[in-house]
């Protein structure tokens, strides 16, 4: 299919955070964009006042009618439902319609691709890179899974030779992606409702791995069982981050590579997970040629993700960070995270479990790592695309945390419990409808 014959994009789902990026793409190259989603949300209110038409009723009649043509093509998200009257209008008629991932695909087979890839830090180790190439003068854009606190926006330029992906494993998407450079950030088992079994996502990360043709532009994190260029902070490697210290709530650290020493370099985004993300795009930076110092001066004034460890409150008596981690791994790193920065105090962490399935799967795990914290309110289990399963629920994984201070809330009372805790640090946590809350939470305790 050829993107230059396309006139229009319908998007069904358009306020998904990964097709929101695809709708501004369109969008800024001249497309005509309009779409469907379930509600409406704080990103679908920023594309209206984009210009793009969005509704929020499953209805043919509210289809442009100039979308009525050979020259629109339809982009739609995998959660939508096998009812959904315009998803079937269209396939009726034999119009384009492509998930997110083969339109991604399309795109980064006619540019230089880079793909990050892992079943952690994607997100933060590809808005880093396109922030990095970006501040570099590259002719880059870059698809984000989150809104990147410097563009306040999930896209990154608007370049047209090079561009950033997230290769997301789910339902195997990333093997739609042609990478010139690629890296895998993790391997940990993740999405069971899809593969099964941890064996089957290490054999997707495998067929992936084999999408990069030049072994030395792979680059992965040390100890995955894939042949690449290793990166490691505080371990041998080929890209190594040592010399490590916080100066100012910021890391300062030197970086090793295969053909120099860098010194001094400041990052500052807190757990040594995001500083892994950082060194893993300076390695990707670096290969593809962009020079040091000016690597090092994007790491400087890169400000973050918006729900990845994201400050709402920071002053002296109260703290609240959001963080959008949904998996025992990431959990744990936003643990770590706290603990290094706010030593010996007390933390209280909401949690919303995402998915039915996912709680089920790591349900032993969820309940260890949040244990950690001093203190735990637990949401009911958001279901995003799922059904109920029968004893899933909050109550069934509050039950298997060891820590006796946890207690299960309603939306309805979050708010009013939140502020009964005396805990100086805050963390909501979580994938689901939780972020649309934080700023209701953050205006009760200012």
């Amino acid at each position: 299919m050829n993107l230059n014959q396309i006139h229009n994009v319908y998007f069904i789902g358009i306020g998904g955070i990964g097709m929101s990026a695809l709708a501004r793409y369109f969008k800024n190259i001249g497309k005509n964009v309009s779409g469907y989603d379930k509600t409406p949300t704080m990103l679908t209110d920023e594309l209206i006042a984009d210009g793009i038409n969005i509704h929020f009723e499953d209805s043919i009649a509210l289809i442009p009618k100039d979308y009525y043509v050979e020259n629109t093509l339809v982009i739609y998200t995998p959660a939508v439902p096998a009812t959904h009257c315009e998803w079937h209008y269209f396939l009726e008629r034999n119009y384009h319609i492509k998930k997110r991932a083969e339109v991604l695909g399309i795109i980064t087979r006619d540019t230089f691709c880079f793909a990050v890839a892992g079943t952690h830090g994607k997100t933060t180790t590809s808005s880093i890179l396109g922030h990095i190439l970006y501040e570099c003068g590259v002719d880059v854009t870059a698809f984000i899974g989150g809104i990147v606190e410097n563009y306040n926006s999930n896209l990154i330029g608007s370049g047209k030779t090079v561009t950033v992906v997230e290769a997301d494993e789910f339902d195997r998407s990333f093997l739609h992606l042609h990478p010139d450079i690629a890296c895998v950030t993790s391997m940990d088992a993740d999405h069971l409702d899809i593969y099964g079994d941890s064996a089957a996502i290490e054999k997707s990360f495998e067929e992936f791995a084999l999408k990069v043709e030049d072994p030395n532009k792979l680059f992965i994190a040390k100890g995955l069982p894939l042949n690449g260029i290793t990166v490691a902070v505080n371990e041998d490697a080929q890209f190594k981050a040592f010399n490590i210290r916080i100066e100012n709530s910021q890391y300062v650290f030197d970086v090793q590579t295969p053909t120099e020493t860098i010194k001094d370099l400041r990052f500052g985004l807190p757990g040594t997970h995001n500083l892994t993300n950082a060194l893993m795009a300076l390695a990707m930076a670096k290969t593809f040629g962009s020079p040091t110092e000016d690597i090092a001066k994007a790491l400087m004034s890169f400000k973050g993700i918006k729900r990845r460890f994201s400050y709402q409150i920071k002053t002296d008596e109260l703290v609240y960070i959001d963080d959008y981690a949904h998996h025992p791994t990431e959990i744990n790193a936003v643990f770590q995270a706290v603990s290094e920065l706010y030593p010996n105090q007390k933390v209280l962490a909401i949690f919303q479990p995402h998915l039915f399935s996912r709680t089920k799967d790591f349900a032993d795990d969820f309940a260890k790592s949040l244990s950690q914290f001093s203190e735990v309110i637990l949401m009911d289990i958001y279901p995003a695309r799922e059904l109920p399963m029968e004893g899933i629920t909050s109550q069934w994984l509050m039950d298997k945390m060891t820590n006796p201070n946890k207690k299960l809330v309603s939306k309805q009372d979050l708010i009013t419990k939140i502020k009964a805790s005396d805990a100086k640090i805050i963390v909501t946590i979580g994938a689901g409808d939780i972020g649309e809350m934080v700023k209701s939470i953050k205006e009760s305790l200012l």
